[in-house]
């Protein structure tokens, strides 16, 4: 059995899990996602139909110290630019927004510290409920590939975290797997060819 808490399997959602309940399954694993920073892992998303301003992110380094506010909010007006089917009004609605949260990344300094920050609840968790550290998988981790016309001089900072997130895991004691094969959160790109910085 493979458990894991609410919150679309994050580290809140399992980390408010009671696991007393499920004591008598065996064997047993507890699993949670990790996307953290969504700002870096998500961009380019169209799908977040609540949060709509994560289509128009691109160009959002990582570390944040691999870039500015400045490049980031240039590289977000040129897609909001290049699209002519969204109103004008809800673009600056999103701009605002984008401003606002993009200011609280770089403030963050996110790069493997921030990870390991993020993640230490897990480990604390386990802890606290004598869980070996070792039945606790990071069942989902990853980050969007987005429009390479945007992006192109970013896809090492893709890897890069990535390698970051695998390396936390690992430090906690984690098992893990990657999201997924195909698709733009994929270890594979569109012609199915394995991008060699993540293997």
């Amino acid at each position: 059995l493979v458990a894991t808490g609410s919150c679309g399997s994050l580290v809140a959602g399992l980390t408010a899990l009671d696991p007393a309940a499920l004591a008598r399954f065996a064997p047993l694993l507890y699993t949670f996602h990790f996307y953290e920073p969504y700002l870096f892992s998500h961009q380019g998303a169209t799908w977040l139909t609540e949060e709509p301003f994560y289509r128009w992110l691109t160009a959002v380094p990582w570390p944040g110290s691999r870039g500015t506010l400045r490049e980031a909010l240039a590289a977000v007006q040129a897609r909001m630019d290049a699209d002519r089917t969204v109103p004008r009004a809800e673009k600056a609605r999103d701009r605002a927004l984008i401003e606002a949260k993009l200011h609280e990344y770089f403030e963050a300094a996110p790069g493997p510290a921030y990870i390991a920050d993020a993640m230490a609840p897990v480990a604390t968790w386990a802890d606290l409920y004598g869980i070996p550290r070792g039945q606790v998988l990071m069942g989902e981790f990853g980050a969007l590939r987005t429009d390479a016309r945007f992006t192109a001089s970013r896809a090492p900072d893709r890897a890069a975290y990535i390698r970051d997130v695998r390396l936390a895991a690992e430090a906690n004691g984690f098992a893990w797997s990657f999201w997924n094969l195909f698709d733009g959160l994929g270890l594979m790109d569109d012609a199915h060819v394995a991008d060699p910085a993540l293997i």
